[in-house]
């Protein structure tokens, strides 16, 4: 499991300012701590982390010489001058299930040869205790042929008794369709015959 050295932020101080002395913003907030811990990461680190790590992914933080078990919540990431802004952190506690998403992760789309592959679906939302969360789904476009399609109740995590499925089972992941010309050109050449 990944790890994240963070220091505690002094709120006086903004977050612009930080960001141009090479920080990352966030927070840590849960069941067990009081409001929540305003955080301030190295920007290396949290680039790293963003790297490795997907929302709804589990890592440990260390903060002023503890270490806390967290679920990444959330990242706030601003494409344009590709800097991440914030990252939220929710603290776990053992035993007690928490909702998270795991993000959907395609592989050898470039084999589906029949077809054009259709994602309708990035995450799937969920409860889980710590020991029970899912950092990614990872769905093999190898085999996928023209019709075919993968569902949420299709997947491993939706076979899980310890985990809580929140998205609805029926949802569409990846549809393999006709191409739009393919079916043009068939629907011209049926007219072109009468």
């Amino acid at each position: 499991m990944n790890t994240l050295n963070v220091q505690r932020r002094d709120t006086e101080t903004k977050a612009k300012r930080l960001r141009r002395q090479g920080y990352v913003v966030g927070n840590l907030f849960g069941r067990e701590i009081e409001g929540s811990i305003p955080l301030k990461i190295e920007k290396k680190e949290a680039e790293r982390i963003h790297k490795e790590c997907l929302k709804g992914c589990q890592l440990y933080l260390n903060l002023d010489g503890k270490q806390y078990d967290a679920l990444l919540k959330d990242i706030q990431y601003d494409s344009m001058s590709k800097q991440i802004l914030e990252m939220e952190f929710q603290a776990l506690v053992k035993g007690e299930k928490v909702h998270s998403v795991t993000e959907i992760v395609l592989h050898n789309k470039e084999k589906v040869v029949q077809g054009i592959l259709e994602q309708f679906l990035e995450e799937v939302s969920y409860k889980a205790a710590p020991e029970d969360i899912t950092d990614k789904i990872d769905i093999d476009c190898s085999n996928l042929r023209l019709g075919d399609k993968i569902t949420v109740a299709d997947l491993d995590i939706a076979k899980n008794k310890k985990i809580d499925v929140l998205t609805p089972l029926d949802a569409v992941i990846v549809h393999v369709v006709a191409p739009k010309n393919a079916k043009d050109e068939d629907e011209e050449e049926a007219s072109e015959e009468k």
